[in-house]
């Protein structure tokens, strides 16, 4: 029985095609019970590889059924055949994703951009409070939906933090993610805070969306590493941001992941919260803590539609190794609206196609805990 004629039994007529992998694609489906559209992420487990159908793929689909965040893309229902085809229907990002969204109106507005990432924030702590990890924050993980609110999508490197006999947490060994939003512990190649390894993402992320640029060159990892651990940030000079706003920047792109702020401090930052940003502006420009303009200016890296992809393959311990090289393998089961401000999206381990629309995750490869 074919993809359509399986779906039309569970309640839903088929749209069009959405993305497709190696072992999965996504169709469009309009769902007859919730009366409107959905994306449905299809995998074959005959043409998937085994440590994706044995680790990756288990973890995603127990993260995606025990989440439920108004700002996190929903899933509505997964089965499976007897074919070996499992469907996760999930919520449709309508509007496409954060990075297109910059790329095509560039930078949002402080207003803007604060309630975005008030949404993304919040989503980011509803999932540290129950001891998960993203580890693959992104603008192209961010979908919007009819609003263009934040949708938080694309749980394919999620996990759950493991924590020792004395209840401290277990650092990962997993260099997953995008080289532009990777931070810089997990550049080097460090066992990590995986909580922490979040936040800097996240400091990434509110740069762009200020921005419409990104805040490190990734084309060069060992320079962007080496300005990293300097502390250097440079702000376009025409966006005119505010102190407070580049204040936090500058706070959570810390190098030193002991002075990194957790997801409650930066939630709880005067810039976050509306209503003390007049007093906090005030004690910003008193302490002289907005950020370093005294720097020589940098060229920022601009939104692109670069093709390249500068990856970091999976190291047990060892640094990881840069390459160059295009996303094969492990496909991700989402569709892509773009790969635009796409920096060289540096995926650590295994690849992720296409994503845009569709929240969801993306097989990964194994990892090691400490």
């Amino acid at each position: 029985m074919d993809d359509a004629a399986i779906l039309k039994r569970r309640g839903y007529i088929m749209g069009i095609n959405l993305g497709e992998g190696s072992y999965a694609k996504v169709k469009s489906a309009y769902s007859e019970r919730l009366k409107f559209n959905v994306a449905v992420k299809i995998i074959d487990r005959k043409k998937a590889p085994p440590d994706f159908l044995e680790k990756f793929l288990p973890r995603e689909i127990e993260i995606l059924t025990v989440l439920n965040h108004r700002f996190i893309i929903k899933t509505y229902e997964i089965f499976e055949t007897s074919d070996g085809k499992i469907y996760i229907v999930m919520e449709l990002g309508v509007q496409g994703d954060l990075l297109e969204f910059i790329k095509t109106r560039g930078a949002l507005q402080e207003d803007d951009a604060r309630k975005k990432f008030h949404q993304l924030s919040s989503a980011v702590k509803y999932c540290h409070d129950m001891d998960i990890v993203h580890r693959d924050l992104k603008c192209e993980n961010l979908l919007l939906d009819k609003d263009y609110n934040i949708k938080l999508s694309d749980f394919g490197f999620s996990k759950r933090c493991l924590r020792d006999d004395g209840g401290r947490m277990t650092l990962s060994k997993t260099f997953c993610g995008s080289a532009a939003y990777a931070a810089p512990e997990v550049l080097q190649g460090i066992p990590y805070q995986p909580k922490v390894y979040d936040i800097w993402s996240l400091g990434v992320i509110l740069y762009i969306m200020v921005c419409g640029s990104m805040p490190y060159d990734d084309s060069n990892i060992k320079k962007m590493l080496r300005i990293q651990k300097e502390h250097r940030i440079d702000f376009p000079r025409s966006k005119r941001l505010t102190g407070e706003c580049k204040d936090l920047i500058h706070r959570i792109l810390q190098p030193d992941v002991n002075r990194r702020p957790r997801i409650d401090e930066i939630l709880s930052h005067g810039w976050v919260q509306p209503k003390a940003r007049g007093l906090f502006s005030a004690a910003i420009r008193e302490e002289g803590e907005t950020s370093q303009e005294t720097e020589p200016p940098r060229t920022t890296e601009p939104v692109s539609d670069k093709n390249s992809v500068t990856k970091l393959e999976p190291q047990e311990e060892a640094q990881p190794e840069v390459k160059q090289e295009s996303k094969p393998k492990e496909e991700t089961l989402q569709v892509q609206v773009s790969r635009t401000l796409e920096t060289n999206s540096l995926t650590l381990l295994g690849e992720q196609p296409n994503k845009g629309t569709v929240g969801g995750g993306s097989p990964k490869p194994p990892e090691t805990h400490s």
